[in-house]
């Protein structure tokens, strides 16, 4: 129970206490459920990959995105993880390509573009017939300082780089938004 506990308190966000009641939990439920997140488990870390394109999550060398042949091929979005692409696809409005980065530029936590998927985005653009570069990074210090290196790599190309408006949702009221939100939606206005 010990080691059990000690490999779940290892997953992102679960401490001592959480990893204790999952320990428990699973010794409740039946055998074969218990074994079936096991070998779950065993499936994803056998199975998935890393597209070799856009380094989305893949089960074969190319993920559903890239072998889909009603994607627009000159829309590019660029996102630091899988799970961004995942996001934004389930808005359903985005039929584009992607480019995963598998992270962002972090100094102080010592992840350089060397470390990110930026070489081969690079190639990507320069061998691709890309139009449009959406610049889909988290609105961080470190995701609009990633952008904005990609950007300055991108530069040479004849590609339109944007990135994601940014500021008052819908819906939302002016007197509760934080003053980052307001200062996004006043610099990103656009002609009515």
């Amino acid at each position: 129970m010990d080691d059990l506990v000690q490999q779940l308190g290892r997953l992102p966000g679960i401490g001592r206490k959480s990893a204790e009641r999952l320990a428990y939990h699973l010794l409740r439920v039946p055998k074969a459920e218990a074994l079936a997140l096991a070998d779950a488990i065993r499936r994803v870390r056998e199975n998935v990959r890393y597209c070799e394109t856009c380094f989305n999550l893949s089960e074969g060398p190319a993920c559903e995105v890239c072998r889909d042949p009603q994607r627009d091929p000159t829309r590019l979005c660029i996102v630091e993880q899988p799970r961004d692409l995942m996001s934004l696809e389930q808005a359903g409005v985005y039929r584009g390509l992607y480019h995963v980065l598998l992270g962002r530029i972090a100094p102080l936590d010592g992840i350089g573009p060397d470390q990110l998927t930026i070489d081969p985005l690079v190639e990507r653009v320069r061998t691709g017939n890309f139009q449009e570069v959406i610049m889909a990074t988290n609105p961080t210090l470190e995701g609009d300082g990633t952008s904005l290196f990609i950007s300055n790599q991108l530069s040479e190309f004849s590609v339109n780089v944007t990135r994601l408006a940014r500021g008052i949702t819908a819906g939302s009221v002016l007197e509760y938004a934080n003053k980052e939100i307001l200062a996004d939606a006043l610099t990103g206005r656009q002609k009515l």
